[in-house]
């Protein structure tokens, strides 16, 4: 648990500060068994219940004034499977912590998102994901699960067993039961080449379908008030490994992109005018490297200036357009944007509620230091998402309700009668979740 999320006298806030919850009370189960006997006290005490990981999503999903479940103690790895290349790890367990175990025993995840505090669950549960051209979120490298519903009965499910909770339960907003334990697909460790390089915003756009059709692993930084953005490549590669110099590291992770980056949204706060020339000076911080590392160093990295996100998936073939009209916005409506605009791509899945269910998509992220008022900006750049059907990011700002959802999910029916099966009393429903799904 991040002491971010650790409030005082029984607050729970998330980790970008914009969300805090007063439960009833709290429980930090040591086993299923005891979850399960928690789940059914909530129902006799006529108490909601929800499960919370590490707080790193920006909307109130996890938000209860019911019973709060903290899984830290249902961690660690159950079982590795290597005839079925198969990981079973507790739904508590950090991605760190995976990330490490697994290479320790030779293994890795295909792809993943560029964090890794989150929980397995909580970042599952969220729809969390990387940038690939083949390979997408970490839920649909899921391949069986196993939840506690709201009955309290212990529920498995995968491909063959219950395969209709398998399609939804696999980003299943905490709408569905508790999940306790995941199974994930692993394969033998590789490598991976980082080439990360500046290019001019024009140019990526001109040239986003080979950049994407040639890369695995394609994303880019734009840095607002600027035609400049950080490109990233990631390839699998023979080797030998070369991994980013522990000093120059320090430098250019740590120093520019946690440190003066830090300091330089604490000016822009204070005087947000200066913010368009910060910008010049971040979106040239970071030279040209290429280093080539197992995949957890390549994908994910610390992000400790906090900040706060919403983030669409639009159709990938939109994504250039709605870039342009990103930049025609910020460049006329007298925004100060600190923040690069992240911009990332996933194929589509067979997952009933993923941002990329059923097309492929491009994801385009904007962010805001925290503690600075951000619903201009993203009122505005969701006006955008949404011209072209875009779906918000479970875990991140967005005001869409069920009407919207419904109507961009041609799945969304299938979802929510589910729901109406496995929780008819509504034990797991808090605020956010009779909004985006209905009462």
């Amino acid at each position: 648990m991040s002491s971010a999320a650790n409030g005082k006298n029984g607050t729970w806030r998330n980790w970008g500060g914009n969300v805090s919850a007063r439960p009833a009370r709290e429980v930090t189960p040591a086993s299923v068994d005891e979850l399960a006997a928690a789940v059914r006290r909530a129902a006799e005490d006529g108490l909601r219940v929800k499960a919370v990981g590490t707080g790193h999503s920006f909307t109130s999903i996890a938000a209860t004034d019911g019973v709060l479940i903290r899984p830290q103690l249902l961690t660690g790895i159950r079982r590795i499977d290597r005839e079925t290349m198969t990981v079973t790890v507790e739904a508590g367990t950090p991605l760190k912590r995976l990330n490490v175990a697994l290479a320790r025993e030779g293994l890795s995840l295909t792809n993943m998102g560029d964090i890794m505090e989150q929980t397995v669950s909580g970042a599952t549960s969220t729809g969390t994901h990387g940038t690939g051209r083949d390979s997408a979120s970490i839920a649909a490298q899921i391949k069986g699960m196993e939840l506690v519903t709201a009955d309290g009965s212990v529920l498995t499910c995968s491909e063959k067993e219950n395969p209709e909770v398998f399609a939804a339960a696999r980003i299943g907003l905490g709408a569905l039961g508790i999940v306790t334990a995941i199974t994930l697909a692993v394969e033998p460790v590789f490598l991976l080449t980082a080439r990360e390089e500046p290019m001019p915003f024009d140019r990526v756009l001109a040239d986003f379908e080979e950049l994407w059709a040639e890369n695995e692993h394609f994303e880019f930084y734009w840095f607002p008030h600027t035609g400049s953005t950080t490109t990233k490549r990631n390839n699998r590669s023979a080797g030998p490994e070369r991994p980013v110099p522990q000093v120059k590291g320090w430098i250019e992770d740590e120093l520019l992109s946690n440190g003066v980056f830090q300091v330089a949204n604490w000016v822009g706060r204070a005087v947000p005018a200066a913010i368009p020339a910060i910008a010049q000076v971040s979106s040239k911080a970071l030279s040209a490297r290429t280093y080539t590392d197992i995949p957890y160093k390549v994908f994910t990295s610390p992000r400790r200036v906090r900040f706060v996100e919403m983030e669409y998936a639009v159709p990938r073939a939109a994504v250039t357009d709605a870039l342009r009209e990103l930049r025609r916005l910020v460049d006329r409506s007298g925004l100060r944007v600190s923040f690069p605009v992240e911009v990332r791509t996933a194929p589509a899945d067979d997952i009933t509620l993923s941002t990329a269910s059923g097309r492929d998509s491009a994801y385009i992220a904007v962010h805001m230091f925290r503690g600075t008022p951000y619903q201009r900006y993203f009122t505005a750049a969701e006006r955008i998402f949404t011209a072209h059907e875009g779906r918000p990011h479970w875990g991140k700002i967005h005001t869409r309700d069920a009407e919207y959802l419904s109507a961009v999910y041609p799945r969304f029916g299938e979802f929510t009668a589910l729901r109406d099966r496995l929780d008819p009393d509504r034990r797991f429903q808090n605020d956010y979740l009779r909004r985006v799904l209905g009462a």
